[in-house]
């Protein structure tokens, strides 16, 4: 009896061995507007045009691949920020949050992927420092090794946008 008991033990075990499944690939694997931005993921050293170093970047993604996390530090004396940016299938934008050492936060809310770009925006709204604007970064690949982005501002809903700041992404080697 403990022989035919330890052959149904094995033959189980084997069979599990055999055909484990990997595990089913979630809705932000399967869901190809989760994969729009990755082209962002990865270590890199931003520079401005100027061809000074702004800061380092660590892009990765979290959360079953539903999540691009953006792990920021600058140059400029010890300033940091993490980004939180993810599809929303509810009303599919894409929208970032972004929250920095300084106890900033700004909730990009309406992001799209055209025309090879990412472009995430702000709403109209009051910043910290007391002006109302809107806020549009616009993330480009420019190769597999660089990625540009380009941030911009509006004091009339849009209408005009003024030059924020300009970063060349470089992947680290």
């Amino acid at each position: 009896m403990k022989r035919l008991l330890s052959c149904i033990v094995l033959i189980i075990f084997a069979h599990n061995m055999s055909g484990a499944q990997q595990p089913a690939q979630g809705p932000c694997q399967t869901n190809a507007a989760f994969r729009q931005f990755d082209f962002w993921l990865g270590d890199w050293e931003a520079f401005a045009p100027s061809g000074k170093k702004a800061g380092d970047s660590k892009i990765e993604l979290i959360l079953d691949s539903c999540v691009i996390l953006e792990n920021w530090t600058s140059t400029t004396m010890g300033y940091k920020g993490k980004s939180f940016n993810t599809f929303n299938t509810t009303n599919n934008k894409w929208q970032q949050t972004w929250v920095d050492n300084t106890g900033s936060v700004t909730y990009y809310s309406d992001g799209v992927f055209t025309d090879g770009k990412m472009i995430l925006t702000t709403k109209n709204e009051q910043q910290q420092d007391g002006s109302i604007k809107m806020l549009r970064m616009t993330f480009s690949k420019l190769s597999n090794d660089k990625v540009r982005q380009f941030g911009e501002s509006s004091v009339d809903e849009g209408k005009t946008w003024k030059t924020d700041f300009d970063l060349e992404y470089r992947r680290k080697k």
